[in-house]
């Protein structure tokens, strides 16, 4: 019984938890569906939202296109009445353009067509002002370019032409053979000396200057001769004044075939030909004289060249301008006889042997002493400049140019990294060739100022020197 009761008792129990179980579910199950179709409700809301928006976007587009269609028309109704109202003044205008132009023909009395021949007229002196203008212009750029043309064709014949004709002038040395010789060249109570200075208008200078005489004259023909009168005395070794005055004479006839023959050779090496005796004798005179240490004959030679090449390149005479270049100078071989400036004697003696009027004239105005009306005495004169003006042309010039050169290379080899440095131009260019390990591209920048500036501060030269910094890197592999 008891057993009974207690599974009655549990039974119930169990019953009553599952009743409790089911409740709970029943209440979890309610919870969950309120909750999902509390989702469910949210959701369809934020669409509702969303397509909300969307259809007030749509709305407002399409008030916007509503709003702008009509903007455009009310844009396209103005724009029509504004085309009308332009077409009514362009008719307006016409009109009153037809209208002034009576009135513009009645005032200035003139019609259409005597307006436009004025208008016409008017452009044509602007024209002409322009055209001038621009001949000018061209006028100017020719010049530029002529100078550019002209400095071209010098530099060419220098280039071709110009070679060292430094010559010292001094007096003239007769070595001896020995020192004993000077006292039978003194003679017994000094016969043989004087009749030696006598015949040749020389002074004989003996003194402690071993080996040697010393010969002093401002005649240097003459001052030859007497050298040459010496050295066939000491040759023979008979000195006495019957013997001198047979040397002396001599060595005069000797001396006047040697001048004729460097004349005559002059006139050979230019290339002319018919030149009077007279004139070829003169020559070979110049080749006895200096000035500031250049041979006159060889000036003169070197003159002759480069006024021909340069006539040459000008379309002109070559042989007219190398005669009149070579005989430029001829007054020099007479100018201790007549008075006078070289260039109207040398014009003078070429007229008086029948030269040509241009070659005349061309000797005469070298210096300007006439003035100059031919090219042929231009070009003379430019080329007499460069031959006596060059580097190293005279000795004065050659001792400062070389020098000069000298003092550029010694500035520039001065600075570390240096490796080898040129002069160039006749020192209006240094090039310097540096070390491409030691000096990189800036440095050598730095470089070029530096040595301009210690040039400045050290060196005295005409116009400018450039300065070129030669940085060069190689890379050198055979292929075997």
């Amino acid at each position: 019984m008891e057993a009974k009761a207690e599974a009655a008792r549990l039974a119930k129990s169990a019953r009553r938890e599952a009743e409790n179980i089911k409740r709970d579910k029943l209440l979890e199950a309610k919870e969950e569906i309120l909750k999902m179709k509390a989702d469910l409700e949210k959701e369809r809301e934020d669409r509702r939202n969303e397509l909300q928006k969307y259809e007030k976007r749509l709305i407002n587009r399409e008030e916007n296109l509503d709003r702008k269609s009509d903007l455009f028309d009310k844009r396209e109704k103005a724009l029509r009445q504004k085309e009308v109202e332009i077409q009514k003044i362009k008719a307006q205008a016409e009109q009153l353009r037809a209208k002034q132009q009576g009135e513009l023909e009645r005032i200035a009395r003139m019609s259409a067509e005597e307006a436009k021949s004025q208008l016409f007229k008017n452009l044509e002196r602007e024209l002409a002002l322009e055209l001038a203008l621009k001949v000018k212009q061209n006028e100017e750029k020719i010049k530029e370019e002529s100078d550019r043309n002209a400095r071209m064709i010098i530099s060419n014949a220098i280039q071709r032409l110009a070679a060292d004709q430094v010559i010292e002038s001094t007096v003239s040395v007769v070595p001896l053979p020995n020192d004993e010789m000077k006292g039978r060249i003194i003679g017994r109570e000094g016969r043989n000396i004087r009749m030696l200075e006598s015949l040749t208008g020389i002074d004989l200078i003996i003194d402690d200057t071993p080996e040697a005489v010393i010969l002093s004259g401002f005649d240097p023909i003459r001052r030859e001769i007497a050298r040459m009168a010496l050295e066939k005395l000491i040759h023979d070794g008979r000195i006495h004044p019957a013997r001198i005055e047979e040397m002396v004479e001599k060595a005069k006839k000797e001396m006047e075939v040697r001048i004729r023959e460097e004349g005559e050779q002059a006139t050979f090496e230019v290339g002319i030909t018919g030149v009077h005796p007279e004139i070829v004798k003169l020559l070979g005179k110049l080749r006895f004289r200096t000035s500031y240490g250049q041979n006159v004959l060889q000036h003169s030679i070197e003159v002759a060249m480069l006024a021909g090449s340069i006539a040459a390149q000008l379309g002109l005479d070559p042989l007219c301008a190398k005669r009149a270049g070579l005989l430029h100078d001829i007054g020099k071989a007479l100018d201790s006889e007549i008075e006078g400036p070289h260039a109207l004697i040398g014009a003078k003696f070429a007229l008086k042997y029948n030269e040509s009027k241009d070659v005349v004239h061309a000797i005469a105005a070298h210096h300007e002493d006439e003035e100059q009306h031919s090219i042929e005495a231009i070009l003379v004169q430019a080329a007499d400049a460069i031959s006596a003006a060059r580097p190293g042309a005279r000795r004065e010039a050659l001792e400062t140019y070389i020098k000069r050169l000298e003092k550029l290379e010694e500035v520039a080899n001065s600075f570390e990294g240096v490796e080898k440095s040129f002069a160039m131009q006749a020192g209006r260019e240094v090039r310097i060739m540096v070390r491409p390990d030691q000096v990189d591209d800036l440095i050598a920048a730095s470089m070029a100022r530096d040595i301009v500036k210690k040039i400045e501060e050290e060196m005295e030269y005409p116009g400018q020197i450039k300065v070129t910094v030669i940085r060069e890197t190689r890379a050198v592999e055979y292929a075997k």
